[in-house]
């Protein structure tokens, strides 16, 4: 027996209108008009014979039924861009996430390498700004992406480590000086703050045991690794940067290692894209290709603490 359901088309706008709380940015999002949503909402309503939505002054809010229906609708959904994705696959292109700062000091300079070696496969990366790192393969337009976690991932994904992130101070070569820094040094120093929340510096202080001798307050505060590595290269305080991410600065004499310690931060880069994605050959092809280079990595003779 057939079973009548309502337009697929009117579920969307109730399911957009309905994440958004808005009939215009759910208009936005389908690139229909305001007044199409609502009669897309008022289709659902009448097969459903009730209210699906309330206006309480300028908040729209679900009703009852609403809130029964939504849960079904949204899982029906992504059960169905799951499944369509499985089957979408473009075989010259890989669309790449990755973090703001991996990107300018690592992965751009290793991309275009990998585009030189192979042209019939092109990487179209985006960098993103995050602060936990995550990819959402089902909404966002992405085929694989670089993140920086512990590696606790979905099973629905390949997952490839790259390599460990490990953090050390660093600072402009003028502000290094000549005699070797001890923590009177480190106490007088201008401390900056890649995150808001100063984990980086913390973690490195309680590793090498300075976390109660070394304040946390004050010193320039910034949302990104590579911000407060720029900002320390300019002689304005010592910051933390990740060793990989510093290395060619290092080299070439940009940069400075005040306490030429690193300190494991439990976090590595990873490579990941989605199992059931066709063409796997293509994110193979871009693994090896990463990791051959960071197998050739020179890394500053430093210190490794975990």
């Amino acid at each position: 027996m057939s079973r009548r359901l309502p337009a697929l088309y009117a579920l969307r706008a109730f399911e957009a209108a309905a994440r958004h709380g808005s009939f215009t940015r759910a208009a936005d999002e389908l690139a229909i008009t305001q007044s199409a949503v609502s009669r897309h909402i008022r289709t659902l309503e009448a097969h459903f014979a009730c209210r699906l939505f309330e206006r309480r002054g300028r908040a729209l809010q679900l009703t009852e039924p609403a809130r029964l229906l939504l849960p079904g609708v949204r899982d029906g959904f992504e059960s169905l861009e799951r499944a369509c994705a499985t089957l979408r696959v473009e075989d010259s292109i890989l669309r790449l996430k990755a973090p703001s700062t991996l990107t300018m000091r690592w992965l751009l300079a290793r991309l275009s390498l990998f585009r030189a070696r192979h042209a019939d496969l092109e990487v179209q990366l985006t960098s993103a700004w995050m602060d936990v790192d995550r990819v959402d393969f089902l909404h966002e337009p992405f085929d694989c992406a670089v993140l920086l976690g512990a590696g606790t991932f979905s099973d629905e994904w390949h997952c490839v480590r790259l390599f460990e992130e490990w953090l050390i101070p660093v600072c402009a070569p003028a502000v290094l000086g000549e005699q070797p820094w001890d923590v009177s040094r480190l106490q007088q120093a201008e401390l900056v703050h890649p995150t808001p929340d100063r984990r980086d510096w913390r973690r490195w202080l309680q590793a090498m045991g300075l976390a109660d001798q070394v304040s946390l307050k004050g010193g320039q505060v910034f949302d990104t690794l590579e911000l407060g590595i720029v900002a320390a290269a300019r002689g304005y305080g010592v910051s933390i940067g990740d060793l990989a991410m510093v290395a060619e600065d290092v080299h070439l004499g940009r940069l400075a290692l005040p306490w030429p310690s690193a300190v494991s931060s439990g976090d590595s880069y990873y490579l990941v894209w989605p199992k059931a994605r066709l063409g796997q050959e293509r994110f193979e092809r871009l693994a090896e290709f990463l990791l051959a280079e960071v197998a050739g990595m020179q890394l500053p003779d430093v210190q490794l603490r975990r």
